[in-house]
C-alpha cells in the first residue's frame, strides 16, 4: 500500500540572508522588514531583570517583533511585556492567538523612511471559494474530467490608512471578483492545447 507523505510546517527550511527561519511567518516578517529598507538583527538576546536571558524574533533599530508561532511564544510574549514593560515590541502571529495577547493584531506594520507604514494582513474565509473541472492525463485515477472546489488564502500588502492595509469587506469583494474569473472554468496544461477558434479549444493526448 503506498503511504502519502503529510509535510508539515515544520519539516519546511526557510532561508534569507544567511538565516535560517523556523517558520513562514518569521521569513514574511523579514521579507516585509527588507522591503521596507530596514536593517534586522535575528534571533536576539535580551537581558532580563532576574538576571536570565530570552531571545526575540527581531530586532531593527531599537524595535522587537516576536512571531507567535506556538503557546510557548504566547508565554514569552507575555514574560516580556510583564518584566520589561517600556520594551518597544509588538507580536505577529496566527488569529488563533489573538485573543491571548492584547496587543497583537493580524497585521503588523513598521515605519519606513518617508513615515509610511505598511502592513499585511491575510485573509482567509468560506466564501473565497471557486469550483472548476481539470484533467491529468498521466495520472490514471485522473485522466478522467472530474472537478474540485478550492478555497484561497489571500495576504494584502500596501500602505495603511487609518491603521488599516483595506477594508476587509472591500477586500472580500476583489477577491471575490478575482475568482470570478476562473470559477467554473476547465483547467488543463496549455502543451496539451492543439488549436483554438473564438469558440473553441482543442485538446488532445495520450492517457496512461
Amino acid at each position: 500500500m503506498t503511504k502519502e507523505r503529510v509535510v508539515l510546517d515544520s519539516d519546511l527550511r526557510y532561508l534569507d540572508k544567511g538565516n535560517l527561519f523556523q517558520s513562514r511567518s518569521e521569513l514574511s516578517v523579514a521579507k516585509m522588514l527588507s522591503f521596507l529598507g530596514h536593517d534586522y538583527q535575528y534571533n536576539v538576546d535580551l537581558e532580563l531583570p532576574n538576571g536570565k536571558s530570552a531571545k526575540v524574533d527581531f530586532k531593527a533599530g531599537s524595535k522587537y517583533i516576536e512571531v507567535i508561532d506556538s503557546e510557548a511564544d504566547v508565554a514569552k510574549f507575555k514574560q516580556l511585556r510583564e518584566q520589561l514593560p517600556n520594551l518597544d515590541i509588538i507580536a505577529v502571529g496566527h488569529s488563533k492567538y489573538a485573543s491571548k495577547i492584547e496587543e497583537m493584531d493580524s497585521l503588523f506594520f513598521f515605519d519606513s523612511a518617508d513615515h509610511m507604514q505598511t502592513g499585511s494582513i491575510f485573509i482567509e474565509d468560506p466564501s473565497l471559494a471557486f469550483d472548476y473541472a481539470h484533467i491529468l492525463p498521466l495520472v490514471e485515477k485522473c485522466s478522467v474530467l472530474h472537478g474540485h472546489t478550492s478555497t484561497v488564502m489571500v495576504e494584502v500588502i500596501g500602505s495603511m490608512k487609518n491603521n488599516l492595509v483595506v477594508d476587509f469587506s472591500e477586500a472580500k469583494r476583489m477577491i471575490k471578483e478575482t475568482l470570478s474569473v476562473i470559477d467554473h472554468k476547465f483547467f488543463i496544461n496549455n502543451k496539451y492545447l492543439k488549436k483554438e477558434d473564438d469558440l473553441h479549444y482543442y485538446v488532445a493526448f495520450d492517457g496512461p
